[in-house]
Order: structure tokens, then sequence, then C-alpha cells
């Protein structure tokens, strides 16, 4: 993923730069909601999967959980807490309480600055659960996608931190196709197909297309169309990092490109977008 530098700020508020640039910076509240769902709480899956502290947490579950998020003009999604792990469904017809969210920003609002919705459905279990095992875990995945230097010199840490980056992007990629309207460009001229994306024998996702609508899924393509595939967990790292040029890793052979190039075009540009959501270079 290329990360984008952001110009100064005087200049995004200023007369000297162009209406595209300051475009290009702008980040759409419903469409940051829809990545903080499927993105990044969506990555909440994979870290109760390969993360032995998170895994202690869901060891102390009573009973099963499952907590939908619903959102005014915004994602409605439920997640499945067992002691064996985590599962994120779109909807809410499963869910055994609910937690509403007036707007897009109420909801980001809890990603920011853990501020809460209102409990709608069983607001006992949602509150006891919330500010128990839900922030527990939210605090572990926020240690691993914002890691310290000195947290980074564990390698375990540092392959945990990539995979599940590695996810979120993934998942990122799919909520900005669907939902922002830059990235709505580059999916609208995106053929129907699967996209395999993966560190090669770590970690792999499917970017699924259909009718310009994106769809991430964490398993590996039957019948890729393109394939995107970094050579190591130390590479992948470097790009998500923006400390290694992908032009030069490309060349040297260490990120595999193939299949339908117009499709890994659009998802790249797609994946600027995803800088700006998640780098914190956006404008609001």
């Amino acid at each position: 993923m290329r990360k984008a530098g952001r110009p100064p700020a005087f200049l995004l508020n200023g007369c000297a730069v162009c209406a595209a640039e300051k475009e290009r910076y702008m980040i759409d509240t419903r469409a940051m909601a829809y990545v903080n769902a499927y993105g990044v709480l969506g990555t909440l899956e994979v870290l109760c999967e390969i993360d032995e502290p998170a895994k202690k947490i869901l060891a102390d579950l009573k009973k099963p959980v499952s907590l939908c998020f619903e959102v005014g003009n915004g994602p409605v999604c439920t997640f499945h807490f067992t002691k064996s792990g985590c599962r994120l469904e779109e909807g809410d017809s499963n869910s055994t309480c609910k937690m509403r969210f007036s707007s897009p920003e109420k909801f980001n609002a809890l990603i920011d600055s853990a501020k809460p919705g209102l409990p709608v459905k069983n607001p006992v279990q949602v509150i006891s659960f919330l500010t128990g095992p839900f922030t527990r875990l939210a605090d572990r995945l926020t240690a691993l996608l914002r890691p310290t230097e000195a947290a980074m010199a564990d390698r375990t840490f540092f392959e945990e931190s990539t995979i599940l980056t590695m996810y979120t992007v993934a998942g990122a990629v799919s909520a900005l196709a669907n939902t922002d309207p830059i990235s709505r460009v580059s999916a609208s001229n995106t053929v129907d197909g699967e996209v395999y994306v993966g560190i090669r024998n770590v970690a792999v996702a499917t970017i699924a297309v259909k009718n310009h609508q994106f769809r991430t899924i964490r398993r590996a393509p039957k019948n890729p169309r393109a394939v995107m595939e970094f050579a190591d967990v130390d590479l992948a790292h470097g790009l998500f990092a923006g400390t290694v040029s992908a032009v030069g890793e490309v060349c040297r052979g260490t990120i595999r490109l193939s299949g339908m190039i117009s499709m890994i075009d659009n998802i790249n540009r797609i994946l600027d977008r995803v800088s700006v959501y998640l780098g914190g270079e956006g404008v609001k």
C-alpha cells in the first residue's frame, strides 16, 4: 500500500491547493463507519484466532454474547463471541444484545474516543460486555494495530501486528469500494471476479467483486482472477508502513502480481484511500 504524504494544512485550507488535491484527503464519515466496522473491528475475528491474550479473555466468558452495532445510515453488524472465537455477521437477526448509534459520526466516536451508543436490547449485557471483555479485546487490537517500537522488537508481536494489519486493510478496501465516493470511481471500473491478496504461507484473503460491489473474505479464492502476494511478513510490514518501494519490490519479484492487472490497479487506487482513512492523513 502506498502511503501518501499529506500537504501542509495551510495549503489544504487556502487557494494554493486545487480542489482535486483537497478532495483526495477528504474523509466521508459514513465510509469511515464502514471501515471501522468491517476493517478495524472486523479484525477481531483474526485477533481471537491467533492472539494468546485475546484467547484468554474469551476463555473467561460465562456464556456466548452476540453484540450488534446498529448505526443510523450506516452499518448494522453483529459480533458473535464464544470461548472459541469471534465471528462477524452482517445484520442483527441473531444478536443477544444491541447498541444503537444515531449516526456514523456517533459510531466513529466509539472507535476514536470510546464513547458508547444507546443500549436498546438487553442493556445489562451490553454494558457489562462492552465495559469488560469487549474493551479488553479492543485495547489488545489497538496495541497490535498501533504498535510501539519497543513492542515491535518482539518477533511474535511483530508478525501478529503485520497479519492483523493486512486483514484490516483488506476489510477497509471493500468498505471504501462500496461507500467512499472517490473509491467508488475505481470500483465502478473493476470487473467481476475474485482477487487473491496475501502474505506467502502466512495469511490470505479474497476480495470478491460482483457488479462493482466488493466483499472481503478470509479464505483463498478457488479461481482467482488476479493475484497480489507479498513474499514474507517483513516485506508486508514495510509496505504497510510506507518504508518500502512497492515498484522496486515488484521489479525484484518479491511482490507477485498476476492475472487481470486492471483489477489490481483499481484496488491499488483504493489502497491509497485506505491510507487516508487509517493513516491519520484525512480531513473531515
